[in-house]
């Protein structure tokens, strides 16, 4: 049975310009970063693309949780400690304070049409709704993004940061993971997202996946426009409690 839908968020619950906002959250960082340390920004910015590019790495055998794995090689990268107090205030002022000024200009930050309603739908139907969003920022930053779409972390039951997963998308591992949170399998949940790729486990585990976008990935249970969600989610659950 059906016991949760987890949403993805960005362009799911989210319009934006993915890229162009970590791309501003970066020279963001990497320009405090440089000022604290005397290290170039451009070297900092080399290596969180390189923390990130490890933390999403099908081939991880550590249990670290994603943060402390970006933390570990921005630090072998660079020799600056994130989880040095001071700078991690320093950081975690700059996500409280400025990244939730970052949603205009190029990023384009807006809710998804429909995207309020699916979640009530979700609880009109007493299910578990949560927000499996890729876990490789930080909680303050995936608060930016929730209020950009309308949403305040209270709306979901749990919602995956770099601070408490240790794994990405799509590997299984990272729902098994989130899913178990909740007190689930990966069988008793949907996925709701937007990539073909990532919003789809591999290898499978039992998540089925809603697939929100123009195409139509063979392997979701039901594709289509996020404003017509709502509507068809009580029939999608039906079939897929059948």
């Amino acid at each position: 049975m059906i016991e949760a839908v987890l949403f993805d968020m960005d362009d799911t619950l989210l319009s934006l310009n993915l890229t162009a906002f970590l791309s501003r959250y970066v020279n963001g960082v990497s320009g405090l970063l440089a000022r604290a340390s005397g290290k170039p920004r451009v070297n900092i910015m080399s290596a969180y693309a390189r923390a990130w590019l490890a933390a999403e790495g099908e081939k991880r055998r550590d249990h670290l949780t994603n943060a402390q794995l970006i933390n570990s090689i921005i630090y072998k990268q660079t020799k600056i400690p994130l989880d040095d107090p001071v700078i991690a205030d320093m950081i975690s002022y700059y996500e409280e304070n400025y990244v939730p000024h970052l949603g205009g200009g190029m990023v384009r930050a807006e809710p998804k049409n429909g995207a309020h309603e699916a979640v009530q739908a979700v609880y009109d139907l007493g299910l578990t709704c949560a927000l499996a969003t890729n876990p490789v920022v930080s909680a303050a930053c995936d608060r930016a993004r929730m209020g950009w779409a309308g949403f305040v972390e209270s709306d979901f039951a749990l919602v995956s940061c770099a601070e408490n997963s240790t794994r990405t998308k799509p590997w299984a591992g990272y729902y098994e993971e989130f899913c178990g949170k909740l007190g689930l399998s990966p069988s008793e949940c949907l996925m709701v997202g937007n990539d073909a790729k990532r919003d789809f486990a591999h290898p499978d585990c039992g998540l089925r996946t809603i697939y929100i976008g123009h195409a139509r990935p063979s392997r979701a249970i039901w594709s289509g426009h996020m404003e017509d969600l709502a509507e068809a989610l009580p029939r999608i659950i039906d079939e897929a409690n059948a």
